[in-house]
């Protein structure tokens, strides 16, 4: 499960993932784009979709 990291030094928050948020993260992004499709094909396709990565309780 992902984890939300505060940090204290910069105003943006780190998200630590284990293996299987990597994995699941990847094979989203396969089901979502095409096999062969270019950079900005591949940009179009992730910005129409919305990928979510399960927080740690």
């Amino acid at each position: 499960m992902a984890r939300i990291i505060e940090t204290t030094y910069c105003k943006r928050r780190i998200i630590k993932m284990s293996t299987e948020d990597v994995i699941s993260v990847v094979r989203e992004y396969l089901r979502i784009v095409p096999k062969c499709a270019d950079i900005d094909t591949a940009r179009n396709y992730l910005s129409d979709s919305v990928l979510y990565i399960p927080e740690d309780i």
